[in-house]
């Protein structure tokens, strides 16, 4: 080998140095670009009797820094990442929804009910009357409001669910494709690094919608499984994922994930085997945390508009009548499920009707048919409470549901005809909060329909000894009340017993003792559907007289009784046994507020782990400038030495020229 020969191997190697080093420098900004690095060898040494001579150098590949455990665990933190960034965007515009001021849907709550200390000052005056049906009316709609913003969340989502469908299966395509072309090159004996990392991309955008694992071929070529086991790239074949609502709960517009090979069955991949990305955080938020906005804000509209009816039946209108129903509202809703020939519209349909406002659970139910012989199994998806043979109050056979089952102050019903269609495994998900915010409507606009004025009236004898005071008189139930003209005497024995007489006017005598009971001051005496709270100690003899308010002519239009009695509403613990009417929103709020607060924290742990491991991959395959600047320099100094070389032979072969020619 000629000094020649080894100037211009040493030049060409130095050559593609710098030409490495250049693709460097110009893909420093571009995304997934490994940095490559020229690998070199001494060429096999001549023996020339005396020991061997050196030819030179050649280049033996252009390798890049890689590693695929790094990659594989970004790719994983990324897609967890993912999720819990979509997942908090979902919650925080959500939070719009329950947020506070003097705009939002607790302001309205507070004004419609404050709006009764008007009523009761003056209960025959018209003004204050019209501005609480004014305020029941624009409660109405900022549930309408509130519901319709939810609605367009869930549109938006649904839509953005699949969209991310659709890029995924176009991405998957790509990678098949450039399995495909990867294989090829490989067959050439070198690694195609711009194709390797293109493929890495690809995969790595992919893990930003729908988390996969990885495995490689031998061939080059890799395959992506999502779900666990279902292949999304298999070689150069790619499948499709869609996103739908459940086949399990068809019309409960509950959706999930659905995986299919060409031609192949769809297969659902629930939330647990999806994993990460923003597919599985937008699957999470819609089905659960947006499910959970509906039954806050359902369950507030339903308990408010069902305790006020309520205390309007209990009550008298203007003109003599019992109050009617304040608003209107979706006391039954119908359930959704799998069983063969189940239709949640017809009289198969299963249903829940609220049986006690007071006892309701923001949550969706779900009834699973399990075992041999077949025993249904009711599950509260909120907080996971079940509700089966053993639970309080138990629920044991298919006859249990027949004749309506009573949980959480809700009555699940499922007709025989659909119960004898299930089989094991069989599945109903009850949906009973979601559209009462959006169905809510005030049904009072004459101000004269407002029962204001409670349905008794209540006499302490003025010849009384002991000290009574009257705290509270209402009706319970309206067709308990006396009749006209027959009022109920309480007398006290002074020994802490109370009996109770009813007058009887065509005789005009006291009745017998139709009753007694405990006193205890402060609380409620129940009697017949209404009741009375006295305070004080009586002494023996005394007597409280309580009649029908409308013994006493048009005296009724100036008791405020039922007003106020409106206005103890909200006070009165109707929401989880502890929270009053008036802190229903505050509540609600503050339930969506530390569900966002939580997520914000996982949130910020995962985008930790991914930013560090991220680091740690582009450490080993980023490009840095400075250290590609010193590289520059070492190859152009090698091959500016290369080139003295090849000029040193060629002034030597000159030479030996010029002295062959003389």
């Amino acid at each position: 080998m000629s000094l020649m020969n080894v100037g211009v191997s040493a030049l060409n190697a130095n050559q593609q140095a710098l030409t490495t080093v250049g693709h460097n420098i110009a893909n420093v900004n571009t995304p997934g670009y490994s940095r490559q690095t020229v690998y070199t060898n001494a060429l096999h040494g001549q023996n020339m009797g005396n020991g061997f001579i050196g030819k030179g150098v050649q280049v033996a590949t252009v390798m890049r820094n890689y590693s695929a455990l790094l990659n594989r665990q970004s790719n994983a933190a990324n897609a967890i990442h993912a999720a819990d960034t979509s997942r908090l965007q979902g919650l925080m515009q959500m939070q719009d929804v329950f947020k506070g001021g003097d705009g939002s849907l607790g302001a309205a709550v507070t004004n419609m009910m404050n709006a009764f200390v008007d009523v009761q000052a003056a209960p025959s005056d018209a003004t204050g009357r019209n501005v609480v049906l004014t305020r029941m009316s624009e409660l109405a709609a900022r549930f309408h409001a509130a519901s319709n913003m939810l609605e367009e969340q869930d549109y938006s989502t649904a839509q953005q669910l699949r969209n991310n469908a659709l890029l995924v299966n176009d991405k998957a395509s790509q990678v098949a494709r450039l399995n495909n072309e990867i294989s090829r090159a490989l067959a050439t004996g070198h690694q195609p690094n711009d194709l390797l990392d293109a493929r890495d991309q690809v995969i790595r955008e992919i893990n930003q919608y729908v988390q996969t694992t990885q495995v490689a071929a031998d061939d080059g070529s890799i395959s992506l499984f999502v779900g666990g086991s279902q292949a999304l790239v298999l070689g150069i074949n790619s499948g499709q994922l869609s996103v739908e609502e459940t086949k399990e709960y068809p019309g409960s517009q509950r959706m999930a994930l659905y995986f299919s090979q060409p031609g192949g069955q769809q297969l659902e991949l629930t939330a647990a085997m999806v994993g990460g990305g923003e597919i599985a955080g937008l699957l999470k938020f819609r089905n659960e945390d947006l499910a959970e906005g509906r039954n806050l804000l359902g369950r507030l509209a339903m308990t408010i508009g069902h305790e006020l009816n309520l205390q309007n039946q209990r009550g008298l209108t203007l003109n003599g009548q019992q109050g009617g129903a304040l608003f209107s509202l979706p006391t039954t809703s119908t359930g959704y499920g799998n069983i063969t020939g189940y239709s949640n519209i017809g009289p198969g349909a299963a249903t829940t009707q609220v049986m006690d406002a007071s006892q309701l659970k923001p949550s969706e139910y779900r009834l699973i048919f399990e075992g041999s012989p077949l025993a249904p199994v009711l599950t509260r998806m909120s907080d996971g409470k079940v509700f089966n043979a053993t639970s309080t109050p138990p629920l044991t056979t298919m006859a249990d549901l027949n004749a309506g089952f009573d949980a959480d102050g809700l009555r699940f019903t499922v007709p025989n005809a659909t119960t004898a269609a299930a089989v094991a495994g069989n599945s109903m998900l009850f949906k009973p909060f979601s559209t009462a915010a959006s169905e809510i409507e005030a049904l009072v606009h004459n101000p004269d329909e407002l029962a204001a004025a409670s349905a008794l009236t209540a006499n302490i004898n003025k010849n009384n000894t002991g000290k009574l005071q009257l705290t509270q008189l209402g009706a319970n139930d309206f067709t308990g009340i006396p009749a006209a003209q027959d009022p109920v005497r309480l007398t006290f024995n002074g020994a802490g017993q109370v009996t109770y007489q009813i007058y009887n006017h065509l005789s005009s005598t006291w009745g017998p003792v139709a009753g007694s009971m405990d006193y205890v001051p402060g609380q409620a005496l129940t009697i017949n559907g209404w009741s009375i709270t006295l305070t004080g100690t009586p002494a023996a003899g005394d007597t409280v007289d309580v009649a029908n308010a409308l013994d006493f002519g048009e005296a009724f239009r100036l008791n405020a009784g039922n007003a106020g009695a409106f206005l103890d509403l909200r006070d009165k613990k109707v929401f989880d046994q502890g929270t009053t009417l008036s802190d229903g929103f505050s509540a609600a709020m503050a339930v969506v507020g530390t569900r966002t607060q939580s997520v914000q924290l996982a949130k910020k742990l995962s985008s930790t782990v991914a930013k560090n491991l991220e680091m740690d991959r582009t450490a080993v395959s980023g490009v840095n400038l400075d250290e590609e600047a010193a590289r520059l320099l070492q190859y152009q100094q090698a091959y500016q030495a290369s080139s003295k070389v090849i000029q040193i032979a060629q002034s030597l072969f000159d030479s030996v020229l010029n002295a062959v020619g003389r």
